[in-house]
């Protein structure tokens, strides 16, 4: 059975202070154990709330989500009856889309992924909404341009269709640069002693063999716009340095590593290396490179062994708690609101037919 992973890639800036609200509408067939339907709304890459076919319920995920109802007591029931209509939708139109690349049976996924992106220095926001199928971009909505990008050829009849369609996108530009900015802001208001605060980090280098590169380790911070590098001799590197990813942890902080080449540095050039660890609004973090800190296989195996079997775990958790298996792939994927009970959230495939 194939199995297809979608995985969030978070955009990471450690100057700016961007909050962002995205949701997730994911449809599916063929995937046993699993909800033919999800629907998960996050916070600042924190899970606000969720909503499936088999509970057929919207349910807060966070106590702080419960303010929202002290000034719109309707708001979970509105937020029900948005779920239970986007599942019929995406029913749907997961069965067009198969029709359109004559498919039939088998393991398939479709998704939707909206929200925005809110500066809360310089006030600036961005909207996104784009749909994908089996793990591939199928359609988005380009809100400089106003119109719509179809990477498969399939989704070609659908772009033009909804280019042509101006109220149609007259309303998303609304929905994404008025409606969404709106409520996020509110969301972050109810969440701010958790989403506006401030964790620092354990740092740890680690390494394999001695041959290994050394990874320098940062785990425990919060939030994830941060940012990891090595420097020798205060400047920055950018060759024999790789970069991982910003991680979940299963407490809701972040972990990362950023793993540096020595195969060519002789031992006395080692003390000109150093791990940097950056959070916007707190003080670096510099750990120098010193063999006598650094924890190996070798000497500590179990030491090496947690962090990995960490981000491991973690990310696993991560998926089900998401969307069980199937998280939206997309680099610089972006996504809006959907607490409202509005048209645009209730879009079909082929608006207006």
């Amino acid at each position: 059975m194939r199995k297809v992973i979608f995985l969030l890639c978070l955009c990471h800036a450690a100057s700016a202070v961007t909050h962002s609200l995205k949701y997730f509408f994911t449809a599916s067939t063929g995937v046993q154990n699993f909800p033919e339907f999800v629907s998960v709304g996050l916070v600042d890459e924190v899970q606000i709330d969720n909503c499936d076919s088999n509970t057929r319920r919207a349910e807060p995920k966070q106590d702080w989500m419960n303010k929202v109802i002290e000034k719109d007591p309707q708001y979970w029931e509105r937020q029900t009856e948005v779920c239970k209509g986007q599942q019929q939708v995406f029913k749907s139109n997961l069965e067009v889309v198969k029709q359109r690349l004559n498919q039939t049976g088998d393991v398939h996924i479709y998704q939707k992924m909206y929200g925005c992106e809110w500066d809360d220095e310089t006030d600036e926001v961005k909207g996104y909404n784009q749909f994908g199928y089996d793990g591939e971009d199928f359609i988005s909505f380009d809100l400089e341009t106003e119109t719509f990008v179809a990477p498969k050829p399939q989704a070609v009849f659908t772009k033009h269709k909804w280019d042509n369609e101006k109220a149609y996108i007259a309303q998303k530009k609304h929905y994404h640069t008025q409606i969404c900015p709106e409520w996020l802001k509110k969301y972050v208001n109810y969440g701010r002693s958790v989403l506006l605060r401030t964790e620092l980090p354990s740092v740890s280098l680690l390494q394999k063999t001695p041959s290994s590169p050394v990874s320098c380790h940062a785990t425990g911070f919060y939030p994830d716009r941060a940012t990891l590098f090595w420097r020798k001799d205060g400047e920055d590197l950018h060759e024999d340095v790789d970069l991982g990813e910003i991680l979940p942890n299963h407490d809701g902080t972040f972990q990362m590593s950023a793993d540096l080449k020595l195969s060519s540095v002789p031992p006395e050039d080692w003390r000109r290396y150093a791990c940097v660890f950056q959070l916007s609004g707190v003080e670096d973090l510099v750990t120098r490179l010193d063999k006598a800190v650094i924890r190996t296989n070798r000497e500590k195996p179990t030491d090496m062994t947690v962090p990995i079997i960490a981000a491991v775990v973690v990310l696993v958790l991560v998926l089900i708690a998401v969307v069980g298996v199937v998280i939206y792939k997309k680099k610089n994927a972006k996504r809006p609101p959907s607490p409202v009970n509005n048209a645009e959230v209730l879009e079909e495939l082929n608006p207006g037919s």
